[in-house]
This record gives C-alpha cells, sequence and structure tokens, in this order.
C-alpha cells in the first residue's frame, strides 16, 4: 500500500511499536538500512525493525563517522526510512549534537521524523566508531545529564545508552557507567567494543533485567556470532550496522570498473536488479493504480438557468 494512504499507515507511533517489540520473547532483529530502498528490502525479507547507522549515513554521504553531520540530515534518512518500509527504526544519535539542550532538541526531532528509538554515546568529539582506538570519553555524570535531558524530551520514543567505555577505561568502568545511566532514565544500554563471548555474558550478568543491545558489525573487535547466540548471552537487541552499505558499495565499485574495463554494463546485467524487480520493490504499480482511481475527469453538471 502507498504511504500516501493514510490507511495504510501504522497507527501506533514508533516508540510504542518498537517497546512492544522489546517485551516480546527473542531477540529484536535490526538490520542496517541506509535507504529507503533498502528499508524496503529488509522488510520484504521478513525483518520488522531496522538500525540506521551514522557510519552507514555519513559514508553514504562521502564523509567519515566523525560526528560531522547534523541533526537535521540525520532526519532526511530517519523520514526516507520510516516512510518506505513503516517499520520502527533506532536510529544512531552519535553524542547528541551537543549538551542537553541539543540532546532534547535531536530527539523532538527524531520522534517527529519517524524514529522509533534513538542511542546516545559518551564520547567526546569528534567521536570514532566504537571499534577504533583514540577514542575520549565525557565525565559520567554529564553523560547522564544527557540521557535524563533525552528521556525527558521523549515522547514515545526509546532512550538507548552507549558506553564506549570498555575501550578507554575498561569493562568495570563500563558496567559503573551502564548502571548511571539506567538510573538516569536510560531504556537499554549498548556497552560497544566487547571483545569475547565471556565479555558479552559478564556484561549482561552484571546489569540484569536492562535490556541490551549487541553491535555485530564486520571487520570490527567483536567476533561473529549469531543472533540466537547474542540472545543465548543475555542480549535482547542486535545489529549489524553497515552490512547493507557494505555490500552495496562492493557492488558499485566492480560495476564501474566493468564499465571502465569493458566499455559498457554488457557484463554486469546478470548482477543488477531487473527494471521489474525494482518496480516491483517501490511499488510502482500500486502509485499507478492510486494515481488512476484518484485522477479522473469529473464531468460538471449543468448550471442551473437563471
Amino acid at each position: 500500500m502507498p504511504y500516501l494512504v493514510a490507511a495504510g499507515l501504522p497507527t501506533e507511533s514508533a516508540g510504542r511499536r518498537f517497546r512492544a517489540a522489546l517485551s516480546r520473547p527473542g531477540i529484536y532483529r535490526l538490520p542496517g538500512a541506509h535507504n529507503g530502498q533498502s528499508a524496503i528490502q529488509a522488510r520484504h525479507a521478513g525483518f520488522d525493525g531496522l538500525y540506521l547507522s551514522g557510519a552507514a549515513m555519513t559514508a553514504s554521504m562521502g564523509l567519515p563517522d566523525l560526528g560531522i553531520i547534523t541533526v537535521d540530515e540525520v532526519a532526511f534518512f530517519i523520514r526516507q526510512i520510516a516512510r518506505s518500509a513503516g517499520l520502527p527504526l533506532l536510529v544512531d544519535g552519535d553524542t547528541g549534537y551537543g549538551e542537553a539542550l541539543n540532546v532534547m532538541h535531536m530527539v523532538r526531532t527524531f520522534e517527529d521524523a519517524g524514529a522509533g528509538a534513538v542511542h546516545l554515546e559518551d564520547q567526546i568529539l569528534p567521536k570514532k566508531c566504537g571499534h577504533l582506538n583514540g577514542k575520549s570519553l565525557v565525565p559520567t555524570i554529564d553523560m547522564a545529564a544527557k540521557v535524563a535531558a533525552a528521556k525527558r524530551a521523549a515522547r514515545d520514543l526509546v532512550i538507548v545508552a552507549r558506553t564506549d567505555a570498555v575501550g578507554v577505561d575498561g569493562f568495570d568502568a563500563a558496567v559503573e557507567r551502564a548502571r548511571a545511566y539506567v538510573e538516569a532514565g536510560a531504556d537499554a544500554i549498548f556497552p560497544e567494543g566487547l571483545t569475547s563471548r565471556q565479555m558479552f555474558e559478564a556484561f549482561a550478568a552484571a546489569m540484569p533485567g536492562v535490556p541490551l543491545l549487541a553491535n555485530m558489525t564486520e571487520f570490527g573487535k567483536t567476533p561473529f556470532f549469531t543472533a540466537a547466540e547474542f540472545e543465548a548471552m543475555g542480549y535482547k537487541m542486535v545489529i549489524w550496522p553497515v552490512s547493507s552499505l557494505r555490500v552495496a558499495n562492493k557492488a558499485q565499485a566492480e560495476l564501474y570498473a566493468a564499465i571502465q574495463r569493458d566499455g559498457g554494463t554488457h557484463n554486469m546485467v546478470e548482477r543488477m536488479q531487473t527494471r521489474a524487480e525494482l518496480y516491483d520493490v517501490i511499488g510502482l504499480h500500486d502509485y499507478e493504480a492510486l494515481d488512476a482511481s484518484i485522477v479522473k475527469t469529473i464531468v460538471p453538471e449543468a448550471m442551473p438557468q437563471a
């Protein structure tokens, strides 16, 4: 159903739908979607929630993930993904784009754009990917203030607090920070940069009753685990943040190399999404049918005689 038809839109807010997903049994699987097309494809594959990665957004814009994009730029991505797929979306909020008031502005902007959840991290700008070295952290009390501000500004939005302390100050510091963030109002915790099964299990044991998010990024410090394995370790959510972008970028690089080598795309056609497949994904024919049902000639009735 085209998003232009109100009857096809969700009746509950994305935040409420995200909370409902967290309350059900099992782990909430949230693959990364970096644009509207990938969001629809994830929905067609059977997923009922998505993740919007800051790294994927910035990379798609040709920029590094250093916290240099703006709230409004992120809101553009949120709107297209929420509109296209209609699924609850967890959004990477980086460091909140400033201090407490900026965090509140971010929360309202993201929620108005259609986000279901947001995560904030405790790094100092310029922030880095959680699996890189050289990170610095804000004082715990400052991050707790941001979490409290986010919670105060949110209507239904789920607030996830991320800590990068494991790679900076160690495991115990990460647990201490996570507990402070929960006390400040965080709905869930995202411990970034964990490096072993034992570490994931120990963190879950230290945070009983708190929903936890696991990051299954490729080419990072975390070994490969499946969603079922993370669930067994005590985690409620898992993200694959940049996977869709990595696959798309690799395919695009191979396409451009083929055009340069072969002088055309004829050797790549079998690897392409066909025109029919594209139209099916974006629902072109549904939009055409909707347009035809609305835009039709209406013959005016004869005017009464004076």
